[in-house]
């Protein structure tokens, strides 16, 4: 956190209150949402572990940063299209990314906007403040019809990326876990709102895209696999079996060559990745010994080689491994990442 956030440690409450973030999240303008949304969680986990009330205004001065950039156009002068004083986050959030157009360039992801709204969930609760809760709810209203073709069909289909005024699809295949993301995150949403109504249109949207695709599939990518698992372990989403979609995913952990991914050497991957599946295993599966272990060695064998992935990929890799050291949290109602906090170490 202190390489993409600067030492907090010595700060005064005082001085957390005037804090920028430094523009070292990777992103554009210095901000990347996947980024940043984990340093939000990771912010609120030190609360928990420490009690110092400057965590959780560090977590609100990065929070407004991001929507004072990255819920503007890429000039920085105008909000994105449908947003204004009174609803900012009605235009969606930008990815971030540090080109403007082509393969990877800026636009909107749904599962980059789910964890910050999931972040903004967070914030509500460690705050005590329904504000963050209800500008989620207002972010995922907003983008929620950009991501669907064919809404109103019974066999509606979601598309992955969509332009940075949400006005077109920019990838129109669908992201494996984008339906049970946002079934189970706007669940959440919903839940803390106290309202099982506010997001009931919508989450009966990517009820019908589950029921379409049918049998979750588990994917042997490093991230994917985690974020199943710590998707799994909030409970079902829609008609899937959260017990049987977590067993699937630790299924295809015992089976994957444990040689190649805990062995000693893993610089030939993406770290992040790598912190994403430890999360998950933390999460779903830590008080099993073994799984645990599992997830300790995923995490703590890039110690040695962190430092080497490529600069653009460090901000995300530390902020991944911060939140894999410590997921935090103890129930589906006060958590930030994980249900249980179990993981004490210094250096998150």
């Amino acid at each position: 956190m202190q390489i993409v956030y600067g030492s907090s440690e010595s700060l005064t409450l005082e001085q957390a209150a005037t804090w920028s973030p430094p523009e070292n999240s990777g992103g554009h303008r210095g901000r990347y949402l996947w980024t940043d949304a984990f340093g939000v969680l990771n912010f609120l986990t030190l609360y928990k572990e420490t009690g110092d009330q400057k965590y959780i205004t560090l977590a609100d001065r990065l929070i407004e940063t991001v929507h004072s950039v990255l819920g503007y156009d890429r000039g920085g002068k105008v909000r994105l299209p449908g947003a204004s004083a009174q609803n900012p986050l009605a235009g969606g959030l930008r990815i971030g990314k540090v080109d403007k157009k082509g393969p990877d360039g800026d636009g909107q992801y749904h599962h980059y906007l789910t964890i910050w709204m999931f972040a903004l969930n967070r914030m509500s609760i460690a705050s005590g403040k329904p504000s963050y809760n209800d500008q989620a709810i207002a972010l995922a209203k907003a983008i929620h019809p950009h991501f669907f073709l064919d809404v109103k069909s019974h066999e509606p289909r979601m598309v992955w990326k969509i332009t940075m005024d949400m006005s077109r699809p920019l990838v129109t295949s669908e992201g494996n876990l984008d339906a049970v993301d946002g079934y189970v995150v706007f669940s959440l949403l919903a839940a803390t709102a106290g309202d099982p109504t506010c997001l009931a249109g919508e989450i009966a949207d990517y009820q019908r895209v589950i029921d379409r695709k049918g049998k979750h599939t588990i994917s042997s990518d490093m991230l994917d696999l985690g974020m199943s698992l710590w998707i799994a372990h909030w409970g079902s989403p829609g008609q899937i079996s959260a017990q049987q979609m977590g067993a699937r995913c630790l299924e295809r952990f015992d089976n994957l060559d444990h040689q190649e991914v805990f062995g000693e050497y893993p610089h030939t991957r993406l770290a992040f990745r790598d912190f994403g599946a430890s999360l998950g295993l933390r999460c779903y599966a830590g008080e099993n010994a073994e799984y645990d272990r599992l997830a300790e060695k995923l995490r703590g064998n890039w110690d040695a080689f962190l430092q080497y992935q490529p600069e653009e990929l460090q901000p995300i890799s530390q902020v991944m491994w911060a939140a894999a050291l410590i997921p935090g949290g103890e129930s589906p109602t006060t958590s930030y990442v994980h249900k249980k906090a179990k993981y004490r170490n210094q250096h998150s």
